[in-house]
């Protein structure tokens, strides 16, 4: 998959549901698209996830897959107990994306387009 990974930061309940009812119609007039949002309940919260040194894992894995964490820690020169904990942060974060065996590791989006609520 590419294209944008759509974040959202402190949306409502009815900002989810928003999104939910254009997704259906823009479906049922046959204009489907895959379309990746991740939610976060505020800006605190993506900063903590989202910190430099896992930005700068991203955009590796963005140009190239790492078939493991290890593998991933040489590529950038870094330790890899930190980088499994960054890894660990990012994925369960749904901003690294693992293949069906649990090891290889893709950010497959081309750009993260970010939207904060005020």
């Amino acid at each position: 998959m590419t294209g944008d990974l759509n974040v959202h930061v402190g949306d409502t309940a009815a900002d989810f549901g928003q999104r939910f009812v254009e997704a259906w119609k823009r479906a049922e007039r046959g204009e489907v698209q895959q379309e990746r949002h991740l939610s976060f309940d505020s800006f605190e919260t993506l900063a903590r996830v989202l910190t430099p040194k896992r930005l700068e894992l991203l955009r590796h894995l963005h140009r190239e897959p790492a078939p493991s964490i290890s593998a991933l820690a040489r590529a950038v020169g870094r330790d890899y107990r930190r980088v499994h904990e960054d890894v660990e942060a990012l994925a369960a974060a749904g901003l690294v994306d693992r293949d069906k065996n649990g090891n290889g590791l893709t950010a497959p989006y081309d750009a993260i387009a970010t939207r904060i609520a005020l």
